[in-house]
């Protein structure tokens, strides 16, 4: 019994955390529609959380615009008019994949140009890297000798 406890234990936690924060009392009937608002809802950003989306977050606003997805579906738009009437509201930041604009360019390609920078500046450090020094003279070799006791110098 305690070999299974364990593993049970563990499947609970994974299913918690698949379930996401979708209530009971916001599921459609119609399972085909609850399928469309949860696709809406998994692509669309919490705007108290930032890093969440819509259908993992227990912020009261997620909730309002969960609802408000299914109001819509419910009154018979598609899910771009979904999509496109929260833009609308709020702006293309709750959306968790923006699209490529004038105006999402640095978000969009800001690791590009960090990862290129980054590049740019190791490239710049091994070529200013300084040369290797010169071979020591025989003076030099007979004077580390000396001082390394061995009377004699070193073989190159």
């Amino acid at each position: 019994m305690k070999r299974l406890a364990a593993p049970l234990v563990f499947a609970f936690v994974l299913l918690a955390s698949v379930a996401g924060a979708v209530q009971p009392d916001e599921v459609m009937k119609d399972p085909a529609l609850e399928a469309r608002a949860r696709t809406l809802s998994e692509e669309l950003r919490c705007l108290v959380c930032q890093n969440q989306s819509i259908d993992d977050s227990d912020a009261p606003l997620a909730r309002d615009i969960r609802l408000l997805i299914r109001e819509r579906i419910g009154e018979g738009e598609s899910n771009a008019q979904v999509r496109a009437f929260l833009v609308s509201r709020y702006g293309d930041f709750i959306l968790l994949k923006p699209p490529f604009e004038l105006s999402t360019a640095l978000l969009w390609l800001s690791g590009p140009l960090t990862l290129a920078l980054g590049a740019f500046g190791v490239y710049l450090a091994r070529r200013r890297a300084s040369p290797p020094p010169p071979p020591l003279t025989p003076e030099e070799e007979r004077r580390l000798a000396e001082i390394a006791g061995d009377g004699e110098p070193a073989a190159r």
